[in-house]
């Protein structure tokens, strides 16, 4: 495998899992359930962006 083919794959993997990324960084108390949906719903374009939304919205 070359080099930019393993740039691809971890970028793609990074990428996938940015609500995780986004809601670790931002302390979130529903992290759990923000990764579960991103793990099992993220694949589909709108589960990935329901993660997304989440991940990014303020908690009250």
């Amino acid at each position: 495998m070359d080099i930019a083919a393993m740039l691809f794959i971890t970028f793609g993997i990074a990428l996938y899992f940015l609500p995780l990324i986004i809601a670790v960084m931002k302390n979130k108390r529903n992290m759990l359930a923000i990764s579960m949906l991103n793990l099992f719903a993220g694949w589909t374009l709108l589960g990935w962006i329901a993660a997304l939304v989440w991940a990014c919205l303020e908690e009250r």
